[in-house]
């Protein structure tokens, strides 16, 4: 077990990678505005009640709870029917690009863009796209921002989820196991990787057996609520220890900080074999499962 670091630099290798025919995967706000015309994204803003303070014109509201499971498990996967229910009612449609906004006040809000972002494509959706900074980043920029309520049109879906990019509590039980050489990614803070604390629906504190530490914020600049978009890849390859073709699995407590891992890795850095462990810590410590760095008796009087 290894608490990873790595450092990002200004002028390291660009590794942006364009995954459709408008968008690519990470837009900063000059981006977004001279796309509009040209893809005519659907843009979702993700921050519930605050769409009604302003937001994006044209905006569509999509709270991030619609995204999430209950809060007994709050990164359990939705069953298909219902995420097809809810992205009809948004007016989602497979060949329309879509832009995922947050608020961007802070670097953890950039896990709900990149949760959304990895539940959008799992079901089929490909051009897609994050706002860098979300909507404060685009306020700051000098772009307008509007206060209607947008009421989308529902469509007719029928998507189907892909396993490609997610990892199943099975398939995790099989890593630990060292049946598969997988890397298992803990992206979450040092203090929950080393047992200190614990998510309050997590059953008990620790980790994955063999987990590595992979700080999500690692990839943020000077505590900047943007992800950086330069990388380079071999040398993160080399921090992290990742051998040729490896798998890596990314987790944290609920599939939230995890996802920014993800997004960074696969979408950002271009390395395959990235997947998502949508339920994390709080699904498998709530299974009689085995963990690591679980303080003893004594620890815990």
């Amino acid at each position: 077990m290894k608490l990873l670091t790595y450092s990002l630099a200004a002028g390291l290798l660009s590794a942006s990678i364009a995954s459709a025919d408008y968008l690519k995967p990470l837009m900063n706000p000059a981006e977004l505005s001279n796309s509009l015309d040209q893809a005519n994204p659907i843009i979702l803003d993700i921050r519930g009640d605050a769409y009604q303070d302003g937001h994006i014109p044209g905006a569509i509201s999509a709270p991030y709870g619609l995204f999430r499971g209950p809060k007994n498990n709050p990164g359990q996967l939705l069953d298909e029917d219902v995420l097809e229910e809810r992205f009809e009612a948004l007016g989602l449609e497979l060949d329309r690009p879509v832009v995922v906004v947050s608020e961007g006040k802070t670097d953890t809000d950039f896990g709900a863009a990149a949760r959304v972002y990895w539940t959008l494509k799992s079901t089929g959706f490909e051009d897609l796209a994050i706002l860098n900074g979300g909507k404060q980043a685009w306020e700051q920029a000098g772009y307008p921002i509007d206060k209607t309520n947008i009421t989308p049109k529902p469509t007719e879906l029928d998507i189907t989820f892909s396993p490609q990019w997610t990892a199943t509590t099975e398939q995790v039980v099989s890593v630990t196991k060292e049946e598969v050489d997988s890397l298992l990614l803990d992206a979450r803070p040092a203090s929950f990787y080393e047992g200190d604390k614990s998510h309050g629906a997590a059953s008990r504190p620790g980790t994955l057996p063999g987990a590595e530490n992979y700080y999500y914020a690692s990839f943020f600049n000077g505590g900047s609520a943007a992800i950086s978009s330069d990388i380079d890849v071999q040398a993160l390859k080399v921090t992290l220890g990742l051998e040729e073709d490896q798998e890596i699995v990314s987790f944290c407590n609920t599939g939230h900080w995890a996802a920014t891992n993800w997004f960074a890795l696969s979408e950002v850095a271009g390395i395959e074999n990235v997947k998502l462990y949508p339920g994390s810590m709080v699904e498998y410590s709530n299974l009689d499962l085995p963990m690591e760095n679980t303080p003893g008796v004594v620890e815990n009087l």
